[in-house]
C-alpha cells in the first residue's frame, strides 16, 4: 500500500489492490464501530465521517469504493473530500460572485458605451474580485484545518483493512 502524500490536493485520490473478496472487505467496514468514526455503506461504497462530537466545519470525509478483480482479489478506490453540503455551498458562493462580476461588467460596458459614469460598476467589480480571493484563501485555510482528520481517516481505513 502506498501512503498518501503529506500535501493536500483538491480531493486527494488513491487506489490499491487487496487480497480478499469484495464482500468480505465491505463487511469489515460495516462491522467496524470505532469512535469517533461513523461508517455508512451503500452497495459497494463506504462513507467514513466523524461523529458529531468530533465534527467541525472543515471536517473531511472518506469515500471508498471496492471493486472485485477476481474471486480472491479486490481493488480499493478512495477519495477524500469535504462535506457535500459545504462543497455545494462554496460552489454556490463562487458561482454567485462570478455571476455578479459578469453582470457588473456588462453594466459598466453599457454605461461606457452610452457615455455615462461607470466608476461604481468598476468599484463593485474590484470588490467582487477581492471577495473571490477571500473565498479562495478561506477555503485553503479550511483544508489545512481538516488535514489532521484526513490522516485519522486514512489510518482508520488501513487499520480496518489489516485486521
Amino acid at each position: 500500500m502506498k501512503p498518501i502524500p503529506n500535501d493536500i490536493v483538491l480531493r486527494p485520490r488513491f487506489q490499491f489492490e487487496l487480497s480478499g473478496t469484495k464482500e468480505e472487505l465491505l463487511q469489515s467496514f460495516e462491522k467496524s464501530q470505532v469512535e469517533p468514526f461513523l461508517v455508512q455503506r451503500l452497495d459497494e461504497h463506504i462513507f467514513i465521517k466523524f461523529n458529531e462530537n468530533n465534527h467541525h466545519f472543515w471536517s473531511p470525509q472518506l469515500h471508498i469504493e471496492i471493486d472485485e478483480i477476481d474471486i480472491k482479489n479486490s481493488k480499493l478506490y478512495g477519495v477524500f473530500g469535504p462535506n457535500p453540503s459545504l462543497w455545494t455551498f462554496f460552489m454556490f458562493l463562487h458561482f454567485g460572485v462570478v455571476t455578479v462580476f459578469i453582470i457588473l461588467g456588462i453594466w459598466a460596458y453599457s454605461s461606457a458605451a452610452l457615455d455615462k459614469t461607470y466608476g461604481l460598476q468598476l468599484g463593485l467589480m474590484a470588490f467582487m474580485a477581492v471577495l473571490w480571493c477571500t473565498l479562495y484563501f478561506f477555503g485553503r485555510a479550511g483544508k489545512q484545518k481538516g488535514k489532521p482528520q484526513m490522516q485519522e481517516l486514512y489510518r482508520f481505513m488501513i487499520d480496518n483493512l489489516t485486521k
